[in-house]
C-alpha cells in the first residue's frame, strides 16, 4: 500500500495547541469571545473553534483573516492597499480577504507552515491573542525538541 502524501506544514496536534491557546489569551486578557482558525499552508482549515457566546460571523472572519495572512505573506493588519485593489483581492478570493489586523503567519526558520487568525475582539486584541499563541508554540516547540 502506497504511504498518502501530506502537505509540509501544522499538524493536527499544533493546531490544536495554538488555537487552545490563542483562546485561553483572549480569556486571560478579558477580551470578548474569540472565534480562532489555524490553516495549512493551501488555506484549508486544520482547526476552527468559537468561544462560547462568540458571534456566528466571527468564525468565517477569523479563516478570512488567517488566508490573508497566507495570500499576502505578513500580518493581515499590515496589508496597506488602496479601495479598489482590496474590492479586487476580494472577489477573487470569494470575501476571503481581510485587511484588518487579527491574521498572522506561522513560520519556521523563514518557512511558513500555515496561519492563524481570530475575531470577535477589537482587531489588535485579536491579533494580540494569535500572535501570542503563535510565540508561546514557538516557545514549546523549543522546549519538546
Amino acid at each position: 500500500m502506497t504511504e498518502t502524501p501530506r502537505l509540509p506544514g501544522l499538524t493536527l496536534a499544533d493546531a490544536d495547541w495554538l488555537v487552545a491557546s490563542a483562546l485561553a489569551v483572549g480569556a486571560e486578557r478579558g477580551f470578548p469571545p474569540l472565534a480562532v482558525a489555524v490553516i495549512d499552508v493551501s488555506g484549508a482549515v486544520i482547526v476552527l473553534r468559537r468561544a462560547d457566546g462568540g458571534m456566528p460571523m466571527t468564525s468565517r472572519i477569523a479563516v478570512a483573516k488567517a488566508r490573508t495572512a497566507l495570500l499576502s505573506l505578513q500580518p493581515s493588519g499590515q496589508i496597506n492597499l488602496p479601495g479598489p485593489i482590496v474590492d479586487s483581492i476580494q472577489h477573487l478570493h470569494d470575501g476571503d480577504f481581510i485587511p484588518f489586523a487579527g491574521g498572522v503567519l506561522i513560520t519556521d526558520n523563514g518557512v511558513v507552515l500555515g496561519a492563524a487568525g481570530a475575531s470577535g475582539a477589537h482587531a489588535i486584541e485579536d491579533e494580540e491573542a494569535v500572535q501570542t499563541a503563535t510565540d508561546r508554540w514557538h516557545e514549546y516547540r523549543s522546549r519538546t525538541d
